[in-house]
């Protein structure tokens, strides 16, 4: 199987001083192909596509960072069981919800 050069894309972008800068992506053809047909579909060029995508995902807030649970954040249960140190079996607590 033929592996996939990724496409260039170079794009010339305005800063907002008015100036230009220039960028290069690497993009698989098969996703470049359907930024070209999202374009054409929406009746814009790559570059304005692009800048509204970029835009778009600077302007949302990143989603917060996943804490780690530690075994004090676990909840807790609290019973009246005569030791709480005492592994019970499956056996024993269908027994005790039986009860």
């Amino acid at each position: 199987m033929a592996r996939l050069k990724p496409r260039l894309m170079r794009t010339k972008m305005r800063t907002p001083a008015g100036t230009d800068m220039r960028t290069t992506l690497e993009l698989p053809d098969p996703l470049f192909a359907r930024l070209k047909a999202r374009a054409a579909h929406e009746q814009v060029t790559l570059k304005q596509l692009l800048r509204s995508y970029v835009e778009q995902g600077l302007s949302t807030t990143p989603p917060a960072a996943a804490t780690q649970r530690t075994a004090e954040s676990l909840p807790q249960l609290h019973s009246s069981l005569s030791s709480p140190s005492h592994n019970l079996s499956n056996a024993s607590l269908f027994e005790l919800l039986d009860a």
